[in-house]
């Protein structure tokens, strides 16, 4: 019950003494120059595909997240009075403007003259309430692409896009939501069909993967270099395979299946959640039917699943309720036509159990799971007459194509993941 003077007192010396713990630390300080760095290494040891930095207004602490197979898991807590001097140390490493704060940003780290590690950092910042700055930071996945025969196709799946690839011209698209593998089974395919004899244009926003023989395009939407423009330069630079990061525009579509039928293999990607999604969305954006089916070689779409870690999984004897639940799901005809595993007391499946390897979470690493529409002569007369999604989707199903949801339950039943992975990634 004292004085308003005594309180308005006690007020400004809490905020001074805010100030004063934010302002003692700068971005030169060698604990906070060593503290980004152990973050970035920390992440890279642990395999995380970001690392996102949360201050909070106030005094509460700023928590460091990093992205693990999918999943976001809390990594550390930071004092509060270390967030200014956090987000401004990682805007100095990526060249960005430590004044701007406002609005957002985006750069990349190299940061091999930092910390010694050869790893590539693509950085975005974003104003978030209470005048912080939040920071998320994506791992680049440098280096070699993975064979094709290693990326966890079914053996179906893979024969049939081996055929896909090795055409001489046509359009094949890949398809799925961000973060879902696409760009990495582009470069695998590419990496399939990369010999001297052929010239392959690509152009990607941002290039992750490199390979010696592609010839290879960073695209820039600011100066209007985007993919249109880049595709019509391939088009003028002899080409025999062109791969494009993304079609989310007609012009782009449309040079795309243009240059596939003269004659050239166009690799490209889409954002849609179905392979026979793809064709009802790209007729919605006014390609020519006719067109289209004679250039569409395959839509493959994809999903990452969490797969259990190879350390501490177990084998155990599923219930008969259990078995029925996964024949359910899959479709009992279509089971018996393409796994036909009945049940027994000697079937066999893995549950996770959690060990140090993986963080005691049970599961470590993913794997794809791929749905394959062929453009066979039927699909192609599907597209020409506008078919809607259902009738093409039974086609695909009729020409051999396994659903995502059907090949993510075939591997719980090859002991790869579970039940409850396969649905967190897929509806149908």
């Amino acid at each position: 019950m004292g004085s308003i003077d005594e309180l308005l007192g006690k007020l400004e010396s809490e905020e001074e003494e805010v100030e004063e713990t934010q302002d003692a630390i700068t971005e030169q300080d060698s604990a906070i120059v060593q503290l980004v760095n152990k973050v970035i290494l920390d992440a890279y040891a642990r395999d995380a595909s970001d690392i996102h930095i949360e201050p909070y207004p106030g005094k509460k602490n700023t928590e460091i997240r990093y992205r693990i197979d999918g999943s976001c898991m809390v990594y550390q807590t930071v004092p509060y009075n270390y967030r200014n001097a956090l987000v401004s140390r990682i805007k100095i490493m990526a060249e960005l403007d430590i004044a701007e704060r406002r609005k957002p940003q985006d750069g990349k780290i190299k940061f091999k003259k930092y910390g010694g590690k050869d790893i590539e950092l693509r950085v975005a910042t974003v104003p978030t309430a209470g005048g912080m700055e939040d920071v998320v930071m994506r791992i680049l996945a440098a280096g070699e692409p993975i064979p094709l025969d290693k990326m966890g196709f079914s053996k179906a799946n893979y024969e049939d896009f081996i055929s896909i690839v090795t055409k001489p011209y046509g359009i094949i698209f890949v398809c799925g939501p961000t973060g879902s593998g696409k760009t990495t089974t582009l470069h695998s395919a590419l990496g399939h069909i990369n010999k001297p004899e052929r010239k392959i244009w690509t152009a990607e926003d941002p290039v992750e993967i490199t390979q010696v023989g592609l010839r290879q395009v960073q695209v820039k939407p600011k100066i209007g270099f985007d993919f249109a423009t880049a595709m019509r330069a391939f088009l003028r630079a002899d080409p025999d395979v062109i791969m494009v990061g993304e079609m989310r525009d007609k012009e782009t579509t449309h040079i795309g299946i243009e240059a596939s039928l003269t004659g050239h293999l166009v690799f490209s990607t889409l954002h849609t959640n179905s392979a026979p999604e793809s064709i009802t969305r790209l007729l919605d954006m006014g390609m020519d039917p006719f067109n289209f089916a004679d250039a569409i070689l395959g839509i493959l779409a994809q999903r990452l699943v969490r797969t259990l870690c190879a350390s501490c999984k177990k084998e155990y004897n599923p219930t008969e309720q259990e078995y029925n639940e996964l024949v359910r799901e899959y479709g009992k005809d279509d089971f018996q036509k393409n796994v036909n595993i009945p049940y027994s007391k000697d079937l066999k499946l893995r549950k996770h159990q959690g060990c140090e390897k993986c963080n005691n979470t049970g599961y470590r690493g993913r794997m794809g799971l791929h749905e394959l529409l062929k453009g066979t002569d039927t699909m192609k007369k599907l597209i020409q007459e506008k078919a809607t999604m259902e009738t093409i989707r039974g086609q695909a199903i009729a020409d051999g194509m396994t659903t995502l949801k059907q090949d993510g339950i075939a591997k719980v039943f090859t002991g790869h993941t579970d039940l409850l992975q396969v649905r967190m990634v897929c509806i149908k």
